[in-house]
């Protein structure tokens, strides 16, 4: 009998030894990591007619983003935009309007992505004409003036049809960049 119990009593001194680990370790670990290990891709709330305003050291806005529905997801801290319009109000820039039927928000807005029938809409000034632009997906980071996409475009102002793939445009140096297969056409005006 006592030759058994010398046999076996390391097997259960080793696992009542993994067992203690085992709740200890359970019991330090952190809960916010242990959630971020079960939580699914859900949203938390929804707003409907969502509108924001960014405003300047002046007091007067800067960029206004609206749109139809916005549903924020708190797994990766990005809000879902339908029909997701956004305007650049600055005073010293035209005015840019940007339209599409989906949109990605991103936790602090730093960036937006349009995608699905992108339209984009720069207002004439007194030393250039009205452009339009439209794309199926536009990455746009509202702090720097500057929107992106890897993807076709066709650009029209009053005088030119152009087309390209991918592009990059910054509004606060009035810089359109086409990165490739531009192709255009002009007209007398």
């Amino acid at each position: 009998m006592s030759g058994r119990l010398t046999t076996w009593f390391p097997v259960v001194l080793m696992t009542m030894l993994a067992m203690l680990t085992f709740w200890l370790d359970q019991t330090v670990q952190d809960p916010q990591s242990q959630r971020g290990q079960n939580t699914r891709h859900a949203q938390d709330y929804w707003i409907e007619n969502f509108s924001a305003q960014q405003l300047g050291e002046d007091g007067l806005p800067l960029n206004m983003l609206t749109a139809a529905k916005m549903m924020h997801f708190p797994d990766n801290d990005t809000s879902e935009l339908i029909n997701p319009r956004f305007v650049s109000l600055d005073k010293s820039r035209p005015a840019v309007e940007i339209k599409a039927r989906q949109g990605l928000l991103t936790g602090r807005g730093e960036k937006i992505v349009f995608s699905d029938n992108v339209e984009v809409r720069r207002e004439a000034q007194k030393d250039s004409s009205w452009l339009t632009l439209s794309t199926d997906f536009l990455q746009v980071e509202p702090d720097n003036q500057f929107a992106k996409t890897h993807r076709p475009v066709t650009i029209r102002t009053p005088s030119t049809v152009i087309t390209a793939t991918g592009m990059e445009m910054n509004n606060k140096s009035q810089v359109l960049k086409l990165l490739s297969s531009v192709k255009g056409q002009y007209a007398q005006p």
